[in-house]
């Protein structure tokens, strides 16, 4: 891995960063690309990492980043349309620049972020991540890995993080989509499975599934929060009738995290069906191995600051 040259688009999130992190350490050389780089400086301080903007849809300047590039990994996405970045443009038209620009210079390797049950109709986030998980396999010249994960986990994640500042919110808390099930994996664990495919053939041109090893019902998940958190709240769950009509009053809110849209990507569970292939090696790590670690040790204000700002991204 050593002296490996990496370009990242949308190396700056939750899980970009992470395995920016990774990759210095096993001193690559790292490009990473973002359209609001003065947000992550931090990023520079690590070895071996550049960072910088860029325009996705300038003519040619995809490939002439991407030229002599040993892998390029695509982590760009969002959950909610945002001023001119809808669902087609990020996931669909984004990464059909991206796999083109890959294949013109003949990029070894391309990773790509999907998700689980991309493809689903059940919303346009899953529709439009099926839409551009199809365009990235089927990208001539490039050996290609795709990943779909369940909910994503961490210290900086917006799952647990989130429903702990929605505790802290007086009142009783309705919890829509309450018996959608989930697997979650741990951040670390999905950059184990983008570091170890890279230099592996038996994962070219395949799609995994990633789960962490256990799975919950919503509603067990923010319990679970709710007793690290030592609170008395009451919780709500939402059947499949009330919870559309809430998450669409919720959606007219400013700061709310769910609205219709959410809602009906939540109505689909995001389980594998079988378990993660051992091609990726991963020795996947629980909930309860990580939560309470970030959950249930800091100072309560600090603690609740931080969620405030990360319930607002």
């Amino acid at each position: 891995m050593q002296g490996l040259k990496v370009c990242i688009i949308g190396g700056t999130g939750f899980v970009g960063s992470a395995l920016v992190n990774r990759l210095s350490q096993l001193q690559c050389e790292v490009k990473v690309f973002s359209r609001r780089p003065y947000r992550n400086r931090h990023l520079k301080l690590l070895p071996g990492v550049s960072l910088s903007d860029i325009d996705y849809f300038a003519p040619k300047l995809l490939e002439r980043q991407f030229d002599n590039m040993d892998v390029v990994i695509n982590l760009v996405g969002i959950i909610a349309p945002r001023g001119s970045d809808s669902f087609h443009k990020v996931h669909v038209e984004l990464t059909r620049r991206i796999t083109e620009a890959a294949s013109a210079v003949k990029v070894p390797r391309l990773l790509h972020m999907s998700a689980l049950n991309a493809g689903n109709s059940a919303s346009r986030y899953l529709l439009s991540k099926g839409q551009g998980q199809q365009i990235a396999h089927q990208a001539p010249d490039v050996n290609v890995t795709i990943f779909c994960p369940s909910v994503i986990f961490g210290p900086h994640d917006h799952f647990f993080n989130l429903f702990a500042w929605l505790l802290q919110l007086p009142g009783p808390m309705p919890l829509v989509g309450a018996h959608t099930r989930y697997a979650p994996i741990y951040v670390e664990d999905v950059v184990d499975a983008f570091i170890n495919s890279i230099n592996k053939p038996a994962c070219h041109n395949k799609i995994y599934n990633l789960c962490g090893p256990r799975e919950y019902s919503l509603l067990e998940l923010v319990r679970y929060v709710r007793d690290l958190l030592h609170s008395r709240k009451t919780i709500i769950p939402l059947g499949a009738v009330s919870s559309p009509l809430i998450a669409s009053m919720l959606g007219w809110l400013p700061g709310m995290p769910i609205n219709r849209e959410k809602y009906q990507t939540m109505t689909v569970d995001s389980v594998c069906p079988h378990e993660v292939n051992p091609d990726l090696d991963l020795r996947l790590r629980s909930v309860e191995s990580i939560v309470p670690m970030y959950l249930g040790s800091k100072e309560k204000n600090h603690q609740y600051q931080s969620w405030r700002a990360l319930a607002r991204r």
